[in-house]
């Protein structure tokens, strides 16, 4: 069924086998370009380096601000914690809200503040806040959702408040999910970042879209390798945040008095 389904493709949309033989071939020959690399240690390294760092701080600055407005906005659309006709309503509102942004890609979302506030991190920054706060926002108050009720019941028995019982019951297990959530959208938005400099907000992107157009595909594969460098790097520091802070030692989320 498969290889029927390959057949119908090709005929559908009109792809011969000299097409397809040509695409591969010419996919040869730029990869072939990209290993060799001319005149390498005349290239401009420190602006190289230099937008890595933005796409970093892009990074840290959209995806960090998303956290926290997602993180607020989870509990009003938990059912758990939301529950009755207005409160209900107004977590199938909030759910929607998660949908919308997260439904639309991070490079439209550039394209869109691009145009608003003009090129640079800012509308990368932007970006990555508006789509990380449907994910997260949604990916959050399904763990809010999913928490054990009997240590809220136990709080409710000593006389703790609403907020009391948010702080100690639902968001001390929810905390887990929400680390490791957090800890891969950042490693998530190291790679998707370079979009955005395609649209003009900044970063390596802007590195890959340059030389593109240039034709430098050495340059490319440089900046692709230094990319993939540090993807391994924030997924080993993220591996060790998550060995300490969710599978080691406990961490001390409050002190008793």
């Amino acid at each position: 069924s498969s290889a029927l389904y390959y057949v119908w493709f090709f005929m559908q949309f009109g792809i011969s086998g000299e097409q397809l033989a040509t695409g591969l071939q010419q996919i040869s020959r730029y990869l072939l370009r990209m290993f060799v690399w001319h005149d390498f240690f005349n290239w401009p390294f420190r602006y190289y380096f230099t937008q890595i760092a933005i796409t970093l701080a892009i990074v840290f600055a959209g995806t960090l601000t998303a956290t926290v407005i997602a993180l607020l906005l989870s509990f009003l659309a938990a059912r758990n914690i939301m529950r009755g006709v207005i409160p209900g309503t107004i977590a199938l509102l909030m759910r929607r809200l998660f949908d919308v942004l997260r439904g639309i890609d991070m490079a439209i979302w550039g394209l869109i503040f691009v145009r608003a506030v003009g090129l640079g991190p800012l509308a990368g920054v932007l970006a990555i806040i508006m789509q990380d706060t449907g994910l997260l926002g949604r990916l959050y108050a399904e763990g809010h959702e999913a928490v054990d009720r009997s240590p809220g019941r136990g709080l409710t028995a000593v006389g703790a408040n609403g907020l009391q019982k948010h702080r100690f019951s639902i968001f001390t297990q929810s905390f887990p999910t929400f680390l490791a959530l957090s800890l891969y959208q950042i490693e998530s938005n190291t790679r998707s970042a370079a979009v955005l400099g395609f649209v003009g907000a900044g970063g390596i992107g802007l590195i890959y879209a340059e030389n593109m157009r240039l034709w430098n595909w050495d340059v490319v594969m440089f900046i692709t390798l230094l990319l993939v460098a540090v993807v391994m790097a924030m997924d080993t520091l993220s591996a060790w945040l998550r060995r300490r802070y969710i599978g080691g030692s406990v961490v001390p989320l409050f002190k008793a008095d």
